[in-house]
């Protein structure tokens, strides 16, 4: 009988190349690791690894292994969320998700708030780690769920084993001093508004900074970037203290406090936020929990948007009214002026 967890190692160090890093993901040492490999080794009878430079590549009997090492994962995982399902169906235990960092702020901290209460059991373990890192550890068995969000537009690559579920949709607002002259305009920003301000950005590379790049993709000019900063705590300090402005998502930004305000643009750069798990876990009643708690916030965050849009309108209505009204009593004051002068 195969050792699952030498399995397990086994499938880690395929996957990250090198006993250390394997060690690392699975929280052994690399020593362990290693024995726990030589011990698969007596199991099946053949050597499962050989040596490639510094790193160690599988031998075509360990990539066979590998290969069918999915279907027994997930045969074992669904056997035990059949248990729990059918013993408690409460969630409890040790639930592991992996998520980047505004993820955490915006979604998972408000999350974990309300599960401690309604889920007492269910201890919630969180590490921030960026899309595709996110969805190796899932894939891997040592995390649970994954929020992950697409890049330019295109979400990340998923893993057969994994499926997935939109759980929001972050939008980009502009931020800025209320002093700055920006904070008059009363309509969602069009680019013409932004030219000719100066800014702080997130660096390249980063989904934000594509957001900004597309604002002035049909500008005549350059944006006047004064910094690059990736921190949007930092950023946030740099406009409350000078004059530049900055694109930030709603995820990643805290109370604003009376000083400044975010204005919404006329097309806003959104990106979609996907949860993602195994296929073999879908009976979890963790997973069915935190699924619920996150489209709850969802649904509230569409409401949010819906009623900002309303207020946006009303108000655009309501100066396109009061423009009107001043160009019909400048109107009618000419005209009075000129009758005065006839007589």
């Amino acid at each position: 009988m195969i050792d699952v967890g030498a399995l397990r190692a086994l499938r880690s160090v395929a996957a990250l190349g090198t006993l250390v890093r394997a060690a690392d993901e699975l929280g052994f040492t690399a020593s362990a690791v290693s024995q726990q490999i030589k011990r698969l080794e007596r199991q099946v009878g053949v050597p499962v690894l050989a040596q490639a430079g510094r790193g160690v590549v599988l031998t075509p009997a360990g990539q066979a292994i590998v290969d069918s090492a999915a279907e027994v994962f997930q045969a074992l995982e669904r056997c035990a969320e059949a248990a729990q399902s059918v013993s408690r169906g409460a969630p409890r235990g040790t639930f592991r998700i992996v998520a980047f960092s505004t993820a955490i702020r915006g979604l998972l901290a408000p999350t974990v708030a309300r599960l401690s209460t309604r889920c007492p059991d269910l201890r919630v373990h969180i590490t921030e780690q960026d899309p595709d890192q996110a969805l190796h550890s899932v894939d891997a068995g040592t995390a649970d769920l994954a929020l992950v969000h697409d890049a330019d537009g295109l979400p990340a690559p998923l893993p057969s084993a994994l499926t997935q579920r939109r759980v929001h949709t972050d939008v980009g607002d502009v931020v800025m001093n209320r002093t700055h002259p920006l904070a008059r305009v009363d309509r969602p920003l069009i680019g013409a508004d932004l030219v000719g301000h100066a800014w702080v950005t997130s660096p390249p590379g980063t989904v934000c900074h594509q957001w900004f790049r597309r604002l002035f993709a049909n500008m005549p000019e350059d944006p006047d970037v004064r910094h690059l900063v990736d921190d949007f705590a930092t950023q946030l300090s740099l406009v409350a203290s000078s004059d530049v402005i900055a694109l930030i998502p709603r995820l990643a930004r805290p109370p604003l406090g009376d000083g400044l305000i975010a204005l919404p643009l006329g097309r806003q750069p959104t990106r979609e936020i996907h949860a993602a798990w195994r296929r073999s876990a879908d009976a979890s009643p963790a997973i069915r929990a935190v699924l619920a708690e996150l489209a709850s916030d969802q649904a509230a965050s569409e409401q949010a948007t819906s009623d900002q849009a309303a207020s946006d309108q009303a108000a655009s209505d309501q100066a396109a009214s009061d423009q009107a009204a001043s160009d019909q009593a400048a109107s009618d004051q000419a005209a009075s002026d000129q009758a005065a002068s006839g007589r």
